[in-house]
């Protein structure tokens, strides 16, 4: 039976299965130590395309077909599609998967979204309302650098607080029946609030969304009445070194230290010392590329037996930012765990 645990967290009764995924990458995220481990690499960052804005879609297009013929399923088979991306209107996601005629629930979270359209759809499928469902989020760095701060014709200049925005998409088919071919299980999730620290240096993202992350990680530990050790890895989407830092400070004065099980995604992703990426990567495609290459990979083979997946967002746009406003931040964090806990999860 599916559970409401603690002030913002839920418990499946029965896994929602991860049947399988996919993500398509640009050129500098497949020369970065993960690079082998994607499933689709692009030439050059225009895929074929005219603009930077249709790449995107191009990516997610991409992502969700890899996706379905993994998981040998269908658009007919799939009740609903949740997804999101940085640009305004999800304009990336409304072009990028029309061709798919799949009912769309559009999703925004910024740089979370990957962990908003999971969470939501494993309460879709847990539910009932959904055998199964395709979850995707896109980031493109040439895209997200127009719509946010300058056209790269510009050349401004990074600071080292900077994180890059990962040019990449990552899908995911989740079902309520375990598959051949089924890679995790999704068993429990906390919902994330917004929370604003007055931060306004749209160059610091990752001190930007810290606050949100801990905040997050907090209450699922309070929730659930567990703490660090209790997952092998916890991992956020995009913090980068900056916000790393700024995230196991936070956790420290609460009483949690995370420093020996923490990563991050926008870490995972670049190579720091030849990518010149600054403090790391960043955008909806980062969390959704590394958790379907590489952590989800982890679990298959035993590496890691259980997880918190926490992405993180930064919730400014170009208006806000115009007008002086802060930097709020919002973070989910999921467990998932390798299905050779399958059967202990059950009996829990």
């Amino acid at each position: 039976m599916n559970q409401s645990v603690g002030q913002s967290s839920f418990r499946h009764g029965k896994p929602v299965y991860i049947l399988n995924s996919a993500s398509v990458v640009g050129t500098k995220e497949g020369e970065g130590p993960l690079g082998e481990l994607f499933d689709m690499v692009g030439d050059n960052d225009r895929f074929g395309c005219d603009t930077w804005e249709d790449a995107e879609s191009t990516l997610q297009k991409e992502a969700v077909y890899l996706a379905l013929e993994k998981a040998g399923k269908k658009p007919g088979d799939i009740k609903c599609i949740l997804a999101g991306d940085l640009l305004g209107q999800s304009m990336a996601t409304s072009f990028g998967i029309s061709v798919y005629e799949i009912p769309l629930l559009g999703l925004y979270g910024a740089c979370s979204t990957s962990g908003e359209s999971l969470l939501i759809g494993s309460m879709a499928v847990a539910g009932g309302f959904a055998e199964s469902v395709v979850c995707v989020t896109s980031s493109h760095f040439a895209s997200a650098e127009k719509e946010f701060r300058f056209p790269l014709e510009y050349g401004n200049q990074r600071p080292l607080s900077a994180t890059w925005t990962v040019t990449g998409s990552g899908a995911f088919v989740l079902g309520a029946e375990r598959e051949n071919g089924s890679r995790a299980m999704i068993t429990g999730a906390t919902i994330g609030r917004v929370v604003d620290y007055g931060l306004k240096d749209s160059f610091n993202m990752g001190g930007c969304m810290a606050p949100a992350a801990a905040d997050t990680i907090r209450q699922h530990f309070e929730d659930f009445g567990t703490g660090p050790s209790d997952y092998d890895k916890i991992i956020t989407g995009d913090l980068g070194t900056v916000g790393q830092t700024v995230l196991i400070d936070l956790l420290r004065e609460q009483g949690y230290d995370i420093s020996k099980q923490h990563t991050d995604c926008g870490i995972e992703i670049f190579d720091a010392g030849s990518q010149d990426t600054h403090a790391g990567g960043s955008g909806c495609g980062c969390a959704a590329v590394t958790l379907s290459a590489y952590i989800l990979k982890q679990l298959e083979e035993g590496v890691w037996k259980r997880v918190l997946f926490a992405p993180t967002g930064a919730l400014l746009s170009k208006t806000s930012f115009n007008e002086g406003k802060s930097v709020p931040g919002i973070s989910h964090a999921l467990v998932i765990e390798s299905l050779q806990n399958e059967s202990s999860y059950l009996q829990r």
